[in-house]
């Protein structure tokens, strides 16, 4: 672990943390509360940290999350978002950006019958998964009750947050 880092993010002011770790999760209840509960004394800490906050939120933090994502196979985020927060999510989704044009359809497709079915979009972890393996997965989630949805969604999520913390403190 870097340390240095580590040690950058918890002497932050609060304002300025909030806004570092909201570029790894979208949510601000999420992003306040780890703020609050610095400082960390190692990445295993934080994570942890992170975890318990995550799972501990309402579902309405879970969709602000999810708001702050691009749709797979999409650049822009319903939400407004960082530039950091844009750059990972063109790396995260790598593997689509070189989908042909069939596929490219097929997930705005499948994306479209997604959020109509359960109200938010389609969230993956999507870091070194192919089109293929993201629309079968599209395909497959599809067919899930919505509260079970919303739990694989938020768990996709905390995937991608974990990341993204990674990548804040140059560990990933």
């Amino acid at each position: 672990m870097h340390t240095a880092h580590l040690d950058w993010l918890n002497a932050l002011s609060s304002a300025a943390a909030r806004t570092e770790l909201l570029k790894c999760c979208g949510s601000t209840h999420w992003a306040t509360t780890l703020t609050e509960r610095r400082p960390f004394a190692n990445l295993d800490q934080l994570l942890a940290q992170s975890t318990d906050v995550w799972w501990a939120l309402d579902q309405i933090d879970w969709l602000e999350a999810f708001r702050s994502h691009p749709k797979i196979g999409e650049k822009k985020a319903a939400a407004s978002v960082t530039t950091q927060s844009q750059q990972w999510s063109a790396q995260e989704q790598q593997g689509v950006a070189r989908a042909n044009e069939e596929a490219v359809e097929k997930l705005a497709c499948l994306n479209r019958a997604y959020e109509e079915k359960f109200g938010f979009i389609f969230i993956v972890c999507a870091t070194g998964k192919s089109t293929d393996e993201i629309l079968a997965l599209l395909e497959t989630r599809l067919e899930n009750e919505p509260a079970a949805e919303l739990r694989n969604a938020a768990t996709e999520q905390a995937k991608i947050t974990e990341l993204r913390l990674r990548k804040l403190l140059g560990t990933a």
